[in-house]
Formats: structure tokens, C-alpha cells, sequence
């Protein structure tokens, strides 16, 4: 039953997401989303391939759409969910994954964008009839019609970036990720930064899992690093959850001024709002810190960098990028491949952390990966 309502959760995640996910320390942060032109990305290649027995390989560099019928080249392309692909959330962080994974292959790559849900099937049959390898698609919204087309084009790779595979299909991966661990290590972080033992949320609907999952997580990590800390989860109404903004600002000052000093804010637009209002000053001789979610949002909220302790991460970059190599390498597992999560650089709060915490939730990151810590999800979800 968990593992069922946990596939829902995961799926779900995207529905908030494209509104906005490495550890800190001496751990190599994830690339932060760089923008993107709308066009073709080639991809220096690492070696040449070797031809076919009547064809000459095409250099990546000068690949287009009509090379990549030819078996000696490597072509991956990606459909983005409605939005663009610099958004600076889901679509750009799969991007960017995609292209580091056509350098390392050296791949043509290119990206189509999604302007109308109605488009999903056709902008991936664009890529699938001109005989490309692999094929990424962006987010939850986009499953079913990731599902049809690796059922229509069996020889191609399909890659589902969160989005969960119920049953598993030969040629079609799914990325999902665990939120309640990035959850638990920001909440961990928060137990132990807290001054006032008050810390709270802003966060989208808990009828969507993901969002519960981080959520729960935030509140068994910052009650293990701290017993004595009160967490506060407020979850939003499901009619526009992951758009409301303002009721995002208006939750965080609320706890702010009930002696919150840590908010993480959690479902997209909605999350953001809670951000930026923590950002205000909160008042004379008061330091209070906000958290952001999903990608290092130090990036695509810079209003809230003065006070982002940090973001409970999804490392999107390299689970694609992982993914993507071994579909055209074919390694690929078919079905569901979890990404990894963590949590984001301090940045600007780095000299706000002092190093006996820093070391703190360096092993607790160690732990949440290796097993040794357990969330207490997704059981959680039936709480």
C-alpha cells in the first residue's frame, strides 16, 4: 500500500514544480540551470564512433535532424513540459542534464517546448520519425503520453523525468526522486540552526505526496537533531495550491510573528511567496532563515538570498544525465531509477552555519544515502 501511494506521490511531483532541486560543504554542488538558446546543441565528441559498414560517421558538431537516421551517430532529444526551457526549475535542470550527457557521448542534442499539453504526443513523434536514440520528457503531466510513444516507437529510449512507472516497459525509464530525504536533511539542518525551538512551512497541498513527503521529512529531521525544537507544517487548500504566492507570504509571516525563526517553503509559486517574505526584515536584532526546494533555489529566487539557509534538493542534472547515458549506451534500466537528492550550497548564509553543523549534517546526507537513516516515509503518507 506505502509503495502504491508512494508511486502516486512521485508521479504527482511535477504538478508543482515548474513554478520554482548536492550536498554542501566539501561535497561538489550540482550545476545551477544555465540559460539556454532555443535551438540545436552540438556536442564536441569525446572519440569518434565507428562507421557503419557503408557510412561515414557525422561529426556532432555539424549533426542535424537528417543525421540521425544514420546508425553510427548518437542523437537525444528532449520535450519540454508547457514552459520553457530556461525556466530555471524542471525543464531547464533536465536540460542541462541532457546536454552534459551528449558532450560525454558526443551526441547531437536538441530540445522542443512545449507551448499546450495537447502538443506532449506530437512534439515527441518529431524527435521518434526522424530515428532519434533517446527521448527525455519533462515531468508528470507528460506520463501518458511518454508511455504511448515507447509503446509506437519500440527502438527508441524514452527517459520520464519524475515521472513514476507503474508496471515496467522495456524501452521507457522512469526518474523519481525520495523528497522525504531532502526533506529530513533540511529539517535536520533546522533543528540544529534554530534559536527560538519554533520553525515552520509554507507549503503546497499534502494531497499531493511529493509535497508530503518533504514536508514530513522536514518535520523527523529537525525533531532528531532536536527534541525540544516545535515544527509547524501548514499545508495549502488543493485549489491552486502551487499558485498562490500571497498565501505563501502571508503563512510565513504569520509563524514569523508566532516566533518562527526557519520557514521552508515547499509548492512552487505558492513555496516562493513564503521565501521572499522571509527575506523582509523580520524585525530589529531578529535573524530568521527561509529553505527553499526541488533545485538550488539561490538561483530562481534571488529575492530570498539573503536569508536561504539553504534548498532539500532533486538533483534533476545528473539523474538525467546518468539516465541518459545509459539509455544510449544501452545500460538503461527499465521502470523506476531514483535520482539522487540532497540538499543545496549555504551561499550567502555560509558563514552563518558553524562548522560543528556543517559536519552534522554532512554525516546525516551520508546516512540518508547509505540507508542508516530512515525517514519514517513512506509510511508517513498514511498519517
Amino acid at each position: 500500500m506505502h509503495r502504491k501511494i508512494l508511486a502516486v506521490g512521485i508521479a504527482a511531483a511535477a504538478l508543482f514544480l515548474t513554478s520554482c532541486s548536492s550536498s554542501t560543504g566539501e561535497a561538489a554542488p550540482e550545476p545551477a540551470p544555465a540559460a539556454s538558446e532555443a535551438a540545436p546543441e552540438p556536442a564536441p565528441a569525446a572519440s569518434e564512433p565507428a562507421p557503419a559498414a557503408s557510412e561515414e560517421p557525422v561529426s556532432a558538431a555539424t549533426m542535424d535532424d537528417s543525421d540521425c537516421a544514420a546508425p553510427a551517430n548518437i542523437c537525444v532529444g528532449l520535450v519540454t513540459d508547457t514552459g520553457k526551457v530556461d525556466d530555471k526549475s524542471f525543464n531547464q535542470a533536465a536540460w542541462e542534464g541532457t546536454k552534459l550527457a551528449a558532450e560525454e557521448l558526443g551526441a547531437f542534442s536538441k530540445y522542443i517546448e512545449t507551448t499546450d499539453p495537447k502538443d506532449y504526443a506530437n512534439n515527441i513523434a518529431q524527435f521518434a520519425g526522424k530515428s532519434y536514440d533517446v527521448i527525455v520528457t519533462v515531468g508528470f503531466l507528460m506520463g501518458e503520453a511518454t508511455i504511448a510513444a515507447a509503446a509506437e516507437y519500440p527502438s527508441v529510449k524514452f527517459i520520464g523525468v519524475d515521472q513514476f512507472q507503474g508496471e515496467p516497459i522495456e524501452n521507457l525509464a522512469g526518474l523519481v526522486f525520495d523528497e522525504s530525504k531532502a526533506g529530513y536533511a533540511v529539517g535536520y539542518l533546522a533543528g540544529l540552526m534554530t534559536k527560538t525551538n519554533k520553525i515552520g512551512s509554507a507549503l503546497g497541498t499534502d494531497t499531493v505526496p511529493p509535497v508530503k513527503l518533504f514536508g514530513e521529512g522536514y518535520k523527523a529531521g529537525a525533531l532528531a537533531a532536536n527534541p525540544d525544537v516545535k515544527v509547524t507544517l501548514v499545508y495549502h487548500e488543493p485549489n491552486n495550491a502551487f499558485g498562490d504566492p500571497e498565501w505563501g507570504a502571508n503563512e510565513a509571516r504569520k509563524q514569523l510573528d508566532q516566533g518562527a525563526d526557519i520557514i521552508f517553503a515547499a509548492g512552487g509559486a505558492t513555496g516562493n511567496g513564503g521565501l521572499i517574505e522571509v527575506a523582509k526584515d523580520p524585525g530589529a536584532g531578529t535573524t530568521v532563515f527561509c529553505i527553499g526546494v526541488d533545485i538550488d533555489q539561490f538561483y530562481t529566487v534571488p529575492q530570498a538570498a539573503k536569508c536561504l539557509l539553504t534548498s532539500a534538493e532533486k538533483k534533476l542534472v545528473s539523474g538525467t544525465q546518468t539516465l541518459v547515458v545509459a539509455a544510449a549506451g544501452g545500460s538503461m534500466t527499465p521502470g523506476n531509477n531514483f535520482g539522487p537528492t540532497g540538499i543545496a550550497p549555504y551561499h550567502d548564509t555560509e558563514g552563518a552555519v558553524p562548522e560543528d553543523v556543517k559536519t552534522k549534517v554532512q554525516e546525516v546526507l551520508a546516512g540518508l544515502e547509505d540507508g542508516t537513516i530512515d525517514t519514517g516515509c513512506p509510511a508517513c503518507l498514511d498519517n
